[in-house]
């Protein structure tokens, strides 16, 4: 049964985020590990990470995924925002790894007019940076967001993160994470079993399922490939149950974590609400 949660917000300290998946009734859980909307941040203290293991301890069997901060670009151009990008994103990844996250999910970027081609190397080129900088018993696993094609953003396009994934001179550390909105803005149809099996067997021809290791779980409010990214509450978009019914069935992602990122009040209640029926969903 695929293990299915939320992302969580770290307010008062990064391990009241499993306290708040706990609440909620999660076995995934995605946070960012610091102010996503800041270049820079305190670096993590002995006691944080402590208190953020402990409290994972407690929670039994969960998987985390962090975020990276919307900031970063990895397909920007030379200049103020891929000078600030580099050591942003190699942060990400040192924070996952010392509180042992096994991803960093992250967009691909923006090419800001200088065409796929282009925008592609300047991805592949800043990635194989960052591994460079970092240690190689580093076990944390990058995974590229599929994303709605707003703009000039790269990955709305399954050959754009293969293609990313094949250049690259470390590609075992990379994976992807599929966002059903994403996909779904993207013109990729997964409303029915049978237009579900075409797009999983384009991810499969593009990337490999084997590359896939995170799913985040939304609806959408805006129709098939219309490119633009507004996440819906389950069942209350243009994706409609039927889609998540498929996917949430499919064997071939049987053990893989799965996050919302769902609109939510304080009270999470609508987290419960999307965690109950996506589980209703779930064949027995």
């Amino acid at each position: 049964m695929p293990r299915i949660g939320a992302h969580m917000s770290i307010a008062g300290g990064l391990h009241k985020a499993f306290d708040r998946i706990s609440e909620v009734g999660g076995d995934a859980l995605q946070i960012f590990t610091k102010n996503q909307r800041q270049w820079r941040s305190k670096p993590l203290t002995t006691q944080e990470i402590t208190t953020f293991t402990e409290k994972r301890d407690l929670c039994g069997e969960i998987t985390v995924a962090a975020h990276a901060s919307y900031l970063i670009n990895l397909a920007a151009a030379p200049g103020a925002t891929a000078d600030k990008s580099l050591p942003a994103f190699v942060d990400e990844l040192q924070r996952c790894d010392q509180l042992s996250i096994p991803y960093l999910v992250i967009h691909p970027g923006s090419h800001g007019g200088a065409g796929i081609e282009t925008g592609i190397e300047r991805v592949v080129s800043m990635t194989d940076k960052a591994f460079a900088m970092l240690p190689e018993s580093s076990r944390v696993m990058l995974l590229l967001e599929t994303t709605a094609g707003q703009g000039t953003a790269l990955g709305a396009r399954f050959d754009e993160l293969g293609t990313i994934i094949s250049k690259l001179k470390h590609s075992q550390r990379v994976g992807v994470c599929v966002d059903t909105c994403h996909i779904f803005a993207a013109g990729y149809d997964i409303r029915t079993p049978a237009t579900y099996k075409n797009t999983v067997s384009e991810l499969n021809k593009k990337i490999g399922l084997n590359r896939v290791h995170f799913f985040h779980l939304n609806d959408s409010k805006k129709e098939l490939g219309s490119k633009v990214d507004r996440h819906e509450h389950i069942g209350q978009g243009k994706i409609g149950t039927e889609g998540f019914r498929c996917l949430l069935n499919d064997p071939r992602f049987a053990q893989l974590p799965m996050s919302l990122e769902t609109p939510k009040s304080d009270n999470m209640a609508e987290d419960k609400e999307n965690l109950n029926l996506l589980r209703s969903l779930i064949k027995k």
